[in-house]
């Protein structure tokens, strides 16, 4: 598996098909891997499209990736990390691709890096599809600092040469905000890039964000049945149609 180093550590990613780039940011959680595309072997199918497959199909190229310690990779934790690390993650990995343009699919935690990474370097993402994209759900706002704590957890048993102190930093500054996190209502508002919205429905991924992000986002197309076996045809579909139409001539 390729690897990009980076000055703090390793990001391992895979580059499927040959075409315009696709960068994909797999579900998850701070645990996003790319093997979260995948229907287990043996398993049952997951709700979604597998994008590696599909995006080379339909003559795209589609770049998977393990975020920052998750999957494979392994790096630095440190107080001042957040959303903008992992940006430069992605935007590092890019660079070394040699694309300086590309479109972003993300799920679940994903949909945020899509947000990120188009504030960073709007000049750059020629599109974004959110699906299932995280959020501050008003009833339950312990929701990620909670699962931040079992992370941490995770992470120390690992690795207990980490500062938990740096870890506790670190997740103040991706949970201490609202709505999706990385970004603020006014960015939404005011967002250069071409969206596609596949809505959330559960604590994890509210569906009052998603219902926000339908209306700051301008001119956002959004499919609004799209989870479940019954919908992946017309799932696939409709994202495609979107990434070609936005793809640059």
């Amino acid at each position: 598996m390729p690897v990009l180093q980076r000055p703090d550590g390793e990001i391992h990613y895979e580059v499927h098909g040959e075409g315009f780039p696709v960068l994909l940011f797999a579900p998850g959680g701070l645990r996003s891997r790319m093997e979260m595309w995948h229907a287990p072997e043996g398993g049952p199918a997951r709700p979604w499209v597998d994008w590696t497959r599909a995006l080379p199909e339909a003559g795209f190229t589609a770049i998977a990736l393990d975020q920052r310690n998750a999957g494979q990779s392994r790096a630095a934790i440190e107080a001042h990390h957040g959303w903008h690390t992992y940006a430069e993650d992605h935007l590092a990995l890019m660079d070394h691709l040699g694309f300086a343009r590309f479109h972003t699919l993300g799920a679940c935690i994903g949909g945020s890096f899509c947000l990120k990474i188009a504030e960073m370097a709007p000049q750059r993402v020629t599109a974004a599809v959110l699906q299932n994209p995280i959020g501050l759900h008003p009833d339950h706002p312990r929701y990620f600092p909670d699962s931040h704590a079992e992370w941490t957890r995770d992470q120390l048993a690992a690795r207990p040469e980490l500062d938990a102190d740096a870890i506790a930093a670190f997740g103040r500054n991706m949970w201490q905000g609202d709505f999706v996190f990385c970004v603020d209502r006014g960015f939404a508002r005011a967002c250069p890039v071409p969206t596609f919205l596949l809505p959330g429905s559960d604590i994890a991924h509210p569906a009052a964000t998603s219902a926000e992000l339908a209306v700051l986002l301008p001119g956002v197309d959004v499919m609004t049945d799209w989870r479940g076996p019954e919908y992946l045809g017309q799932q696939e579909a409709r994202v495609l149609n979107f990434l070609k139409a936005s793809t640059p001539l």
